[in-house]
């Protein structure tokens, strides 16, 4: 099967320049350097790591919201990566993006019709009243009422106004949908809803996700399969069960240590990790994990790993991934009780009735 998105060597640099009258370039930031990955049609990508490790970037670049310094970009087998303006305004109709701050992303001045309908507008989809039918649609797509589009941005709470940047990406029914960390800036019990309301559109409408993100367990729940990054690097890409059950790489064995446990009568290993992360301005050579890791050999130091298939389906970046001491993970969770699970089913009963009643008086 064909990838709906795929990248290929995938970089970007951004310039640091020095003086006033004569501004020259004095260091770059590598903030997205050679990465490769795969998006199938009907999958979640979901790409995890530390703040500033270039997982936004990669977002971005992936949407050609910035041109990459090299690399290539394939959507649907078409070579995008320097594609024009208009090539660009047609293929976004099949591209959209949920931002991560649903305070920011909305516009005051707009009513959430206008702005639920902005994109129709914007590409000439349908007159206005099509137009304002599927506003209505696309509301009471994500649990909303259709006299919401009334009102103005600053009346609704955090996990509405993300509801609201979901309906505005779904307005020209999108194959992708690039969610650059939407549940980061909510509550976690909003977290669940939002989280639960992508995966619910993804069956319905056959999307596809490229899920950025740095909650491990918000990833797990939605992913396919799941790339780590470090330093702009992808350093282990693979199925959510190898990566959470046998992550093959120092890093996403100290990220997943390092994740909130919420069993404490089940502890997995500590991966203690010495310095900080250094400048992508000035990454180390070699592997650039090298100076954190607690694995740490010679060949380390002078020669960068590449990606390479271990048994359990992933890839990792790693020249020792098969000797290094097996991970024991910490986000093993005990099977819900029956009880729980009869509250559980019974908690979707009552919520998938409350939609249909609120179907019915719409």
């Amino acid at each position: 099967m064909q990838p709906l998105l795929e990248a290929r060597g995938l970089q970007k640099l951004f310039p640091i320049t020095k003086g006033i009258f004569r501004r020259r370039v004095v260091a770059e930031v590598r903030a997205v350097d050679g990465v490769d990955f795969d998006i199938m049609p009907r999958e979640t990508l979901a790409v995890v790591g530390e703040s500033g490790c270039g997982k936004s970037t990669m977002a971005r670049l992936a949407m050609r919201l910035i041109e990459p310094s090299a690399g290539t970009l394939r959507f649907e087998g078409e070579d995008i990566t320097h594609a024009e303006k208009g090539d660009m305004r047609r293929l976004r109709r099949d591209m959209q993006i949920v931002f991560q701050d649903p305070y920011a992303s909305l516009n005051p001045r707009m009513t959430v019709a206008e702005i639920i309908a902005e994109p129709m507008v914007v590409h000439g989809v349908g007159d206005g009243p099509s137009q304002r039918e599927r506003v209505k649609e696309l509301l009471r797509r994500v649990d909303l009422a259709p006299y919401h589009g009334q009102r103005y941005p600053h009346e609704f709470s955090g996990g509405q106004r993300q509801r609201i940047g979901v309906a505005r990406a779904l307005a020209l029914s999108p194959k992708l949908i690039v969610c650059d960390e939407p549940v980061s800036a909510l509550d976690v019990s909003i977290q669940a809803q939002i989280v639960n309301l992508l995966q619910d559109l993804q069956q319905e409408m056959g999307l596809s996700y490229l899920f950025i993100s740095h909650g491990l367990a918000v990833v797990k729940h939605v992913a396919d399969r799941v790339a780590v990054m470090y330093l702009g690097q992808i350093v282990e890409i693979g199925p959510k069960a190898a990566i959470y059950g046998n992550p093959r790489h120092p890093y996403t064995q100290a990220l997943l240590a390092a994740a909130p446990q919420p069993d404490p009568s089940r502890r997995g290993q500590r991966h203690e990790l010495a310095g900080d992360v250094p400048s992508p301005m000035n990454p180390p050579p070699g592997c650039r994990f090298h100076t954190r890791c607690p694995f740490v050999q010679e060949r380390c130091r002078a020669e960068m790993p590449m990606l390479r298939e271990m048994a359990g389906g992933q890839q990792a970046a790693c020249h020792f991934a098969e000797t290094i001491p097996v991970y024991a993970p910490a986000l093993t969770m005990r099977a819900p009780s029956a009880k729980l699970k009869a509250r559980l089913a019974l908690y979707k009963e009552r919520h998938v009735a409350a939609k249909s009643d609120a179907a019915a008086t719409a």
